[in-house]
């Protein structure tokens, strides 16, 4: 029996369309139990933060730190929300973000500037989601080990290029974006770059022709298919998506670190993945949200944060840190099967 949602109402229970609501009923009629519960979990974090180490975690230095720290791998698990909303995986995120660093900091690069390393960057990162792309969606090839012999080949060549050694920024515009002075209202320009990505990103999941075919090949690549859609050209583009994500999160490390390293990007795939997860991401493709994406993000690097300021061991944090990605993969699989 199909069921009919009642319309919302006012206060005197006539029936008031969605966009004459007032702001706050608006706003909740547009977030599910998901992500008010990361919501909750956020504003929990925040809390223990607060009462164990008041005068450090709630210093504006140290919040402005955390939102920093969360743009670079929010910058990846953006692209990642997409390769996994269409049924796909990407393991060399943080490989191609190594790689790019380190081809972007060399000192031939180096020479042209700011806007070398930024378009270096960017290029290396799209070129290798390119190639992720034509292997999985031409070649065949199964993503995980697609993406899994471009990590291999990613490091192995990021290894090459420093010979294992730290290349050093001397470009000084790179180096400014990364001072206080830079700041905007208090807000770093790494943070900004973030938003921006970040609310690109929601626009193009949940508001446009591109999104609904993501959703579409990851819900069912055949039907999508027989419903017109070119599904490996859609799986091509996405992956290249991955890839630019990757790209100018390796030039925000550049900027964050004011080096290019071999090490750079190290288990950002897994911190990308499981945002993506415990944000709502299904893996198994056709449901998506940035939004989900985002909090997740958040929520992990204010836990590596609280542990940081507490001294507890980084091992403790990896276990709390994989029993929250089981308990979100429960919670998936226990609402697909109510639904």
């Amino acid at each position: 029996m199909t069921q009919h949602m009642s319309p919302p109402r006012d206060d005197t229970g006539k029936a008031t369309p969605t966009g004459q609501l007032p702001f706050w009923r608006g706003l909740m009629a547009h977030l599910d139990v998901r992500t008010l519960s990361l919501l909750g979990v956020l504003a929990a974090l925040v809390v223990i933060g607060g009462v164990t180490k008041p005068d450090e975690f709630l210093d504006t230095r140290n919040l402005q730190l955390v939102l920093t720290q969360a743009s670079v791998i929010g910058v990846v698990t953006v692209g990642m929300t997409f390769v996994i909303t269409s049924g796909g995986i990407d393991l060399s995120v943080g490989a191609i973000v190594a790689l790019a660093s380190v081809w972007a900091t060399t000192v031939a690069t180096q020479d042209y500037g700011f806007a070398g390393i930024l378009f270096t960057a960017v290029a290396v990162g799209v070129g290798c989601g390119l190639v992720n792309g034509l292997l999985v969606a031409y070649g065949g090839m199964v993503p995980f080990i697609a993406t899994l012999a471009m990590l291999a080949s990613a490091r192995g060549l990021a290894l090459q290029i420093t010979d294992g050694r730290t290349q050093i920024v001397t470009v000084d515009q790179v180096l400014r974006l990364g001072e206080r002075d830079a700041y905007v209202l208090g807000i770093p320009p790494l943070v900004m770059v973030f938003a921006v990505v970040t609310v690109i990103g929601w626009l193009v999941l949940g508001r446009t022709t591109f999104g609904r075919r993501t959703v579409a090949v990851g819900g069912n690549a055949e039907a999508a298919r027989l419903a017109g859609i070119d599904v490996r050209r859609q799986r091509l583009y996405l992956y290249l998506l991955s890839g630019l994500c990757c790209g100018i999160a390796a030039f925000l490390l550049i900027v964050l670190s004011g080096s290019g390293q071999n090490t750079n990007g190290n288990l950002y795939e897994l911190d990308a993945i499981a945002a993506a997860i415990i944000g709502g991401t299904l893996l198994s493709g056709g449901r998506g949200t940035i939004t989900g994406s985002v909090l997740g993000v958040l929520i992990f690097t204010t836990i590596t944060d609280i542990f940081a300021l507490n001294n507890l061991q980084s091992d403790v944090q990896q276990i709390a840190k994989g029993a929250i990605i089981v308990a979100a993969v429960l919670v998936q699989r226990r609402t697909a099967s109510t639904t």
